[in-house]
C-alpha cells in the first residue's frame, strides 16, 4: 500500500539500530565516518587504554525540545547520558563528556571500566543497563588516551546525579533529537601550536559538546544513518 502524501517514515528501533552497530563493529563491517577519526589515533604502544559509556535509553520526564522534522525517525523520548566536568579537573576542566576513564588493572576489560566509571560518576544502577558491544577505538592525543566507545542501553533507568563535585559540575540527559537539530550544530574551532582543527560540537542544555566527545557523537550518528543534513560552515570558537 502506498503512503499518503506527507507520511512520516516510523520511528526507528533504536536499540535495534544501536545493537546492530555494535554488530557491525565486533564484525569488523565499520567503517570510519568521518577523516577527522584518522587524525586522532595514537601509538597503542604508548597510550594509556581509556573507556567511555555511550548511554541510550528512554527519556521519562524531559521531553525533547525539538519539534519532528521532515524524515526524522529518532524517538521524542530517546536520550543518551553526559557529564558535564568539573572546572578544576586537570585534564579536559569544564568539558562536557560520556562517563568514562582509565582501564584499571583490576576492570575485565573496557565494557567493565565504561561500567564501573558511569556509576562511579553518576550513580547510576548497573544492573539496568545492557551493554550492546564496544566500536572502534579513538586516540585522544592530549591526554594520551586511546579510548574503547562502549556502546549500552538503559533497560531500566535509574535516578542518576553528581556523585562527586571535584569530578563533576552536573549530570544530564540530553535528548537525541535535540543534539540532531541543524539550529544546534555548529563546527568548532580551536587554534594550537599554530595549526587550526575543526570539529562538529553540539549547543544544548545551556553547554557546548565538542571535541572528542561531539566527534564521537556525529561520527556515531552518521553511522546509524540519523543525522540531519547541517550547516557544516556555522563556526564558534571552542570553549576552551
Amino acid at each position: 500500500m502506498s503512503r499518503p502524501q506527507g507520511h512520516q517514515p516510523e520511528a526507528v528501533d533504536a536499540r535495534g539500530d544501536l545493537l546492530a552497530l555494535a554488530e557491525a563493529a565486533r564484525t569488523g563491517g565499520l567503517p570510519h565516518a568521518d577523516e577527522t577519526w584518522r587524525r586522532l589515533r595514537l601509538d597503542s604502544a604508548t597510550a594509556r587504554p581509556a573507556a567511555v559509556l555511550i548511554l541510550f535509553g528512554v527519556l521519562d520526564d524531559i521531553p525533547s525540545h525539538t519539534a519532528p522534522r521532515p524524515g526524522q525517525r529518532v524517538p521524542d523520548d530517546l536520550d543518551v547520558l553526559l557529564v558535564e566536568r568539573a572546572g578544576g579537573l586537570e585534564d579536559h576542566p569544564g568539558q562536557v563528556s560520556f562517563p568514562g576513564g582509565g582501564i584499571d588493572a583490576g576492570d575485565d576489560g573496557a565494557e567493565a571500566a565504561a561500567l564501573r566509571e558511569g556509576v562511579e560518576e553518576t550513580g547510576l544502577e548497573p544492573a539496568g543497563v545492557d551493554v550492546l558491544g564496544t566500536l572502534p577505538q579513538v586516540g585522544l592525543p592530549v591526554s594520551n588516551f586511546l579510548v574503547t566507545p562502549v556502546l549500552a542501553w538503559w533497560a531500566a533507568p535509574s535516578p542518576v546525579a553528581v556523585v562527586d563535585y571535584a569530578e563533576s559540575a552536573q549530570v544530564f540527559r540530553v535528548p537525541v533529537r535535540d543534539l540532531l537539530d541543524p539550529a544546534n550544530r555548529h563546527t568548532a574551532v580551536v587554534a594550537r601550536d599554530g595549526e587550526t582543527f575543526r570539529s562538529p560540537c553540539f549547543t544544548v542544555n545551556g553547554v557546548i559538546v565538542w571535541g572528542f566527545t561531539a566527534m564521537v557523537l556525529s561520527g556515531l550518528f552518521d553511522q546509524l544513518g540519523w543525522t540531519i543534513p547541517w550547516d557544516e560552515g556555522r563556526e564558534i570558537p571552542a570553549p576552551l
